[in-house]
């Protein structure tokens, strides 16, 4: 039906499969024990000895495994159920994140595997055609398709019927028949299963309708754009019989696992302050897409993207109730615009920004790993800095969450306007930790738990002492700066067992084998979601009304102060 354009362009990234690597620094025998160790460990590991051997003066390294232990298991993907049961999927919305996926499940154009099968042969190094090829069959079938733009349920509907990953000119399979209309998708006996990949405005809304329904839900994030909305949705879920997967890949992250044992085994210390950020600068990095030129009023549904009149209601009650009506634009909603089209991330009229495009990812992956659950209040500032383009969305923003429960503070702190690199940082009274699709840790000069070793030459603070590098002994190659912010955080892929995986796939598979087998429990469920909502919801309002929002966790209920 309608498109989610918030996920960075085609993925040209190259594979290199090599073992899980990492590597406690300092543990040699010498100088030819320590040439025998680099050899087989990652570029990381690698610069992280070399620092050390720089740095310190002492011939032999000692063995610090007694304050710092990790286990050697490298995580690996689970066998598939093997009752063959078919499932029949729906997408709503095949836009950029809709085609992606689509191919996820294992489904591209013609027009796209040509693109695939052209590029490997001028590059040797290029492996995604073959890869492509090679993945793993998830047993699905597209038999419905729906987008209010003719030229994305075109190209979804000739993904789906591309059961073979052929070329143009190809053996086709049955194509899915397209939906003019969601709940038409909804009413349909063959769809067992729905994929949500529209904008924002709309998720809430088609999550309950296909729950209604009696269609098991994957949900791209964020949860809901309205706060009420994200009530209705969980207790929705919650009564109905459904399977709800909300599409935060990063639970599929190597890297992330292998943090959590780190942190669970108190590696860092006490963790009272974590920093979480967003850094592009280019304008696909901020929303602004490019218009596809067979779009016009006759093309597009316009009527049906405004939104579900409730929600709207219940966005225009809360604006104008604050003095918020700048942000709201009322007199654009009715004209059809192909800006706003395809470049709804800038108006909060369908979007929900920053918080729900980006700091929902930053904030799954530190619910992950802490189990930090919703915040006890949020403060956020920030405005339209860069891009003067008529958008009322910020394009800086800073929000302070507090856990006061956990003696824990999470910044988040986002730009579009600057390339500059900063992690995902845990900092501990022991060590800090950079969290990304590879760990790098440090230990801290004022450590507790390493003062021995520190004082003894053993360890040297603030230079790597331990870095993690899934399966990959090179960066693997991206084509823009969007790519690249993903690929930082594992949110395109990541290697298990020395073999690596298109994240998004095996969040897909994880939701499907849920549907299968009905005792085990997605990762990103109802609850987790709500509680992600929720978070990005008291950013968003503590940003519009310029107070510090709480969460009244007895009440459950967002407060202000």
């Amino acid at each position: 039906m309608i498109s989610e354009d918030n996920t960075p362009q085609e993925n040209k990234e190259k594979k290199n499969n090599t073992p899980d690597k990492e590597t406690a620094l300092p543990e040699s025998q010498g100088r030819r024990n320590a040439i025998k160790t680099l050899a087989t460990v990652p570029l990381l590991g690698a610069l992280a000895y070399g620092a050390y051997k720089k740095q310190k003066s002492i011939k032999t390294l000692k063995d610090v495994s007694d304050v710092f232990n990790l286990s050697n298991a490298s995580t690996s993907v689970p066998a598939m159920q093997t009752d063959g049961k078919l499932i029949r999927l729906g997408v709503i919305g095949c836009g950029i994140r809709g085609k992606q996926l689509l191919r996820a499940l294992g489904f591209a154009t013609p027009e796209r595997m040509q693109i695939l099968k052209t590029e490997a042969k001028e590059n040797s190094s290029d492996t995604r055609y073959k890869d492509f090829l090679a993945q793993e069959s998830l047993n699905v079938q597209i038999t419905g398709i729906c987008d209010i733009f003719d030229t994305f349920a075109e190209e979804g509907i000739a993904a789906g019927g591309n059961i073979y990953k052929e070329v143009a000119g190809g053996k086709m399979g049955p194509q899915p028949k397209r939906y003019l209309n969601y709940k038409e998708l909804l009413a349909a006996d063959d769809i067992d299963a729905v994929v949500i990949a529209t904008p924002d405005h709309w998720h809430g809304t088609m999550a309950m309708d296909a729950a209604k329904a009696g269609k098991h839900v994957y949900c791209e994030k964020p949860l809901t754009w309205t706060v009420p909305e994200t009530y209705a949705v969980r207790d929705v879920i919650r009564q109905s019989n459904v399977v709800f997967q909300l599409g935060h890949q990063g639970r599929q992250v190597d890297s992330y696992r292998k943090a959590k044992e780190i942190i669970d085994k108190g590696l860092l210390g006490p963790i009272t302050l974590i920093e979480v950020c967003t850094n592009r600068n280019d304008p696909n990095g901020a929303w602004v897409y490019d218009i596809d030129p067979t779009a016009n009023p006759k093309t597009i549904d316009w009527k049906q993207f405004e939104g579900d009149p409730q929600r709207i209601k219940e966005y225009n009650e809360y604006m104008l109730s604050n003095n918020l009506a700048k942000y709201m634009g009322p007199d654009e909603r009715d004209k059809f615009s192909l800006e706003r089209f395809f470049r709804w991330r800038c108006w909060w009229d369908y979007s929900t920004g920053l918080s729900g495009d980006l700091l929902t990812h930053e904030y799954d992956a530190v619910n992950q790993l802490l189990g930090t659950g919703i915040p006890h209040s949020a403060a956020s500032s920030g405005g339209v800095y860069f891009f003067k383009d008529g958008r009322t969305v910020p394009d800086v923003l800073q929000t302070v969450f507090e856990f006061p429960d956990k003696n824990l503070t999470m910044l988040y702190s986002a730009t579009l306007a600057s390339n500059r690199n900063r992690g995902k940082v845990f900092m501990g009274h022991d060590a800090s930790m950079e969290v990304g699709n590879t760990l790098t840790l440090k230990i801290d000069s004022g450590s507790t738990r390493y003062k021995e070793k520190i004082e003894q030459g053993i360890i040297k603070p603030d230079v790597p002492f331990y870095t993690y590098v899934p399966g990959q002994s090179k960066v693997d190659a991206i084509t823009s700066a969007t790519e690249l912010y993903f690929a930082e955080r594992g949110l395109l892929y990541s290697y298990m067992g020395g073999k690596r995986y298109d994240t998004t796939f095996l969040h897909l598979r994880e939701w499907l084998e849920c549907i299968r087998n009905r005792n085990l429990k997605p990762s990103c469920g109802i609850d987790a979601a709500f509680e992600e909502a929720i978070t990005a919801h008291m950013g968003t309002r503590a940003y519009l009304e310029g107070r510090t929002m709480y969460w009244d966790k007895d009440k459950e209920l967002i407060v202000k102060a």
